[in-house]
């Protein structure tokens, strides 16, 4: 359990540093990356956690997609309060880092909506729905591991980003919207990124068992 935990915590902590980074960096350098650049940095990182760490903590990353996991009874509830504690120190510590590096950025990479509240909410509660299901269809059990699940799942995430950044920022993550919000202390319409994830996740997992009824 201490290899899964410090898995996650290790994974979290690169996931956040170079995606969040990627935001901040652009931001830094006048839109050097942009979109498209963004959006890659978060489809290859994606790629390669899930390489490099699938087989040993499943490459979770997500409160939500472990959630989802649990729900869907491929993960067991007793390790899911220590899966989430060390996906919250991992995106915690990337985004103290990120503004000890960068003190001068006010957001770290904060997801805010550009359009209404609502209309992110919807577009994320969907998004992870999307996400969800690709997830629960190529993983192993409760684990995302091997050359179809790092290619679909951080394809997947690159296409989300793509789509929907320029109107919700694209979470799909309730660790990577809370930490920089808890080291920046900028909670603007937060509440959409802790709760429409889970949303999202768990309406993936009842369509899945609805699809592999016999």
């Amino acid at each position: 359990m201490v290899r899964k935990l410090l898995s996650e915590y290790i994974g979290t902590f690169i996931l956040l540093f170079t995606g969040t980074g990627a935001v901040v960096v652009n931001q830094q350098t006048g839109g050097a990356l942009g979109l498209v650049g963004i959006a890659l940095v978060w489809g290859f990182v994606i790629i390669a956690l899930i390489y490099a760490f699938g087989d040993i903590s499943g490459t979770h990353l997500n409160a939500a997609v472990t959630i989802g996991f649990a729900v869907d009874e491929r993960f067991a509830w007793k390790e899911v309060p220590g899966y989430l504690a060390a996906q919250l120190a991992g995106a915690v510590s990337a985004s103290v880092l990120l503004h000890i590096l960068f003190p001068e950025n006010k957001h770290l990479g904060v997801t805010l909506p550009t359009g209404t509240d609502w209309q992110s909410f919807v577009l994320e509660v969907v998004m992870m729905f999307i996400l969800m299901l690709v997830i629960l269809r190529v993983s192993t059990g409760a684990k995302e591991k091997g050359i179809t699940a790092g290619i679909a799942i951080g394809g997947t995430v690159l296409l989300l980003v793509l789509f929907g950044g320029p109107i919700s920022a694209t979470s799909l993550n309730p660790t990577r919207s809370l930490a920089p919000a808890l080291v920046s202390g900028n909670y603007q319409s937060l509440w959409i990124y802790l709760t429409a994830p889970f949303l999202g996740a768990i309406s993936a997992v009842l369509a899945h068992k609805v699809l592999m009824k016999e």
